[in-house]
């Protein structure tokens, strides 16, 4: 990242943090209160399907208010790592951040188990736990250590692993494998499971990363190999679909109080109702991108799912069992 990268970072938090003040106090001297203006920062591509849900839900909000809540759309990581953010919306930076469920089991252990490998079996069932009384401790424990409150969900994809350097078609393959991963705990003994090599690395770092071989692989979600385009530096997508990820949407709690309920309700519905358009719309896309990375030249391999499955399933929740809370992983399964 280059100097004048992180100057304009700094200044663009520095401004969010008075934003967040006016917001907060209803009070700027010498004038009469301003609009309130909220900034969600996002370190996905600006061609994600996330960030044209983000933009519907800022003009339906703007509408919805009279133009009383604006909210600024900072894609692409221009304010951030994925940490970077989130931190930056606990301290009131920020106001609002969409990142996937694990990222905040740094703050309360038990948000990564929804996004552990294997513990999903479709979309409609994170949808159906995540809108339901199962996760109103762990939001209650955000915002009372962190300030921060989830306020909705999307649907970001079912992971798949994909590699530059060799075929993968079962687990052996990855013995030693220099596998990119978020810098999650869950994330890391998944690939220690598998016998890789865990790298952890922000995403804005990926494609370069992976051109250069500084990494083998990684593993996402079919729409975000194609929106950050890591298919032209990938020669082999293996379709593991290890982990569905709830990308959760996440508020300064600060701010949260600040607006009327009103403007929370308008809010919450426009997220709800836009992030539905965005499932769907990521539902479309992975039925319709492993033909469209075959014909674009990617070998696309069908592996033992059962050998990536066998030694995560033994180890993972056994060893955060600990952190997650006995019963947890059986709660959630069975919904």
């Amino acid at each position: 990242m280059g100097d004048s990268t992180r100057v304009m970072r700094r200044r663009l938090l520095g401004a969010g943090a008075a934003t967040a003040v006016v917001a907060a106090t209803g009070f700027m001297p010498g004038r009469a209160r301003a609009a309130t203006t909220l900034r969600w920062a996002s370190v996905l591509p600006a061609n994600h399907p996330e960030i044209a849900m983000i933009e519907r839900t800022a003009k339906q909000v703007r509408e919805q208010t009279g133009g009383a809540v604006e909210i600024q759309v900072f894609p692409a990581g221009q304010l951030g790592s994925s940490r970077d953010l989130i931190e930056a919306t606990s301290n009131g930076a920020i106001q609002i951040v969409d990142e996937g469920a694990a990222q905040f089991g740094q703050f309360v252990p038990q948000f990564s188990i929804l996004e552990a490998p294997y513990i999903w079996r479709d979309a409609q069932q994170v949808r159906r736990v995540l809108s339901s009384p199962l996760v109103d401790d762990m939001n209650a424990a955000l915002v009372a250590k962190r300030s921060m409150r989830v306020v909705g969900s999307t649907y970001y994809g079912k992971r798949h692993v994909t590699s530059g350097t060799k075929p993968i078609n079962t687990v052996d393959d990855m013995k030693g494998f220099k596998l990119r991963i978020p810098e999650v705990d869950t994330f890391r003994a998944m690939a220690e499971a598998w016998g890789a090599r865990p790298t952890p690395l922000n995403i804005s770092e990926l494609y370069l990363a992976l051109s250069q071989g500084a990494v083998d692989g990684q593993e996402n979600p079919l729409p975000t190999i194609q929106s950050n385009k890591f298919f032209e530096v990938q020669k082999y997508l293996v379709l593991t679909g290890h982990i569905i990820t709830p990308r959760l949407i996440v508020v300064n709690e600060t701010t949260w109080q600040a607006l009327g309920a009103k403007e929370r309700e308008v809010l919450k519905s426009a997220i709800a109702s836009n992030g539905q358009i965005q499932d769907n719309e990521i539902l479309a896309q992975e039925g319709k991108l492993v033909d469209t990375f075959k014909s674009g030249g990617m070998n696309v391999i069908q592996p033992d799912l059962e050998s990536f499955r066998k030694p995560v399933l033994a180890s993972l929740p056994a060893k955060f069992e600990s952190k997650w809370g006995k019963g947890l992983w059986e709660r959630i399964a069975a919904a």
